[in-house]
């Protein structure tokens, strides 16, 4: 089998599971943010009543979940893609 087969099987896998990563980290956002700021919603960048350490606070938390969450996706789909086919997505 030669090293595209793998790398070729990983795309479509890769865009599935990218959707999937942002569904997740979404969700896992919203809950971290209910417990953390004890608030329903995360504030919006344009709304004027919230303060800047607040819209920039939930802005990093939600950046860092997001790429948690789309590493454990990406890391875990290369990992079934080498099961399947026996090569590591390059």
């Amino acid at each position: 089998m030669s090293k595209g087969i793998g790398k070729a099987a990983y795309k479509p896998v890769g865009v599935l599971m990218g959707f999937a990563a942002g569904a997740i980290a979404g969700m896992v956002f919203r809950q971290v943010w209910k417990m953390t700021a004890g608030d329903g919603e995360a504030p919006n960048p344009t709304d004027e009543d919230r303060r800047w350490g607040e819209i920039l606070a939930a802005a990093a938390l939600q950046g860092a979940i997001f790429s948690v969450v789309r590493a454990a996706v990406d890391r875990g789909g290369a990992v079934g893609v080498r099961r399947i086919t026996g090569r590591w997505p390059d």
